[in-house]
């Protein structure tokens, strides 16, 4: 029995050494804040230069000014002001090329956009979202939020006061995204400190249910306050967990 025991730790010690030399670099860069068409274009330099293996895989972090974005398979209904009135409330519109409706970035917000080449994880689209999703998920419950998936749809989402049915669960982080030749792009969104009246201008992802915030949730006693870079670290903690990175940080672009 105690031998068998022994060889079962040593086959565990084994497996987790070859896991660590396995882990592949990312470099995460905190750009604060940064204006959505510049850090698109941003996002392009690093997805060109990734698939010519110029670089390690990025894990880009940002804040942007208030924005709204239109996926590539946005529905103009789900825009519920026309673009005079997004400017006169200083709020840009942009047209882009990741997955999904319509959605809102802006302060208070930390979005992440992972440049990845998914040739060196999991040629599985499915199984990128869901691992975006646990990153998310992981994150936030170090901060005592219980977050979870909602089948059907994609992102993270917390229970409200109430109980645990559908149209009581509140999305308290986004995902869209983009991959060319399986290097990817665009990427998440959660909300922290975020002013959520900005989001009556939108119908968030096209779906019905109500946003919230990690500073919501702790006003009602559902979850912690964090600051920005505590949040990045859990996030960054997780995201190196579930696809296997060593986390190498840099700054600048």
């Amino acid at each position: 029995m105690l031998e068998m025991g022994l060889e079962a730790a040593s086959e565990a010690s084994t497996l987790n050494r070859d896991r660590q030399e396995a882990a592949l670099p990312c470099e995460v860069r905190d750009l604060g804040r940064v204006r959505y068409g510049e850090a698109f274009a941003l996002q392009q330099q690093f997805v060109e230069r990734r698939k010519r293996g110029e670089i390690p895989d990025q894990l880009l972090f940002v804040e942007h000014p208030p924005v709204v974005t239109m996926g590539r398979n946005a529905h103009q209904e789900n825009l519920l002001a026309d673009p005079e009135l997004l400017n006169r409330a200083g709020i840009e519109l942009h047209h882009t090329d990741r997955g999904g409706d319509v959605t809102y970035h802006g302060p208070g917000q930390i979005v992440g956009y992972p440049i990845l080449d998914l040739r060196e994880w999991k040629r599985d689209v499915t199984a990128y979202l869901r691992g975006i999703e646990e990153v998310l998920i992981g994150a936030l419950s170090q901060f005592d939020i219980q977050a979870r998936r909602l089948e059907g749809a994609t992102g993270a989402w917390v229970s409200m006061p109430g109980g645990l049915a559908q149209n009581q669960l509140a999305k308290i982080a986004a995902i869209g995204v983009h991959i060319s030749r399986w290097v990817t792009s665009h990427g998440f969104a959660l909300n922290v400190d975020t002013d959520l009246t900005y989001f009556r201008y939108i119908v968030p992802c096209g779906l019905t249910q109500p946003v919230t915030s990690m500073r919501a949730l702790a006003d009602l006693n559902l979850g912690r306050r964090a600051k920005r870079a505590e949040v990045i670290q859990a996030l960054t903690r997780n995201f190196a967990r579930v696809f296997d990175k060593e986390i190498m940080e840099t700054t600048g672009s």
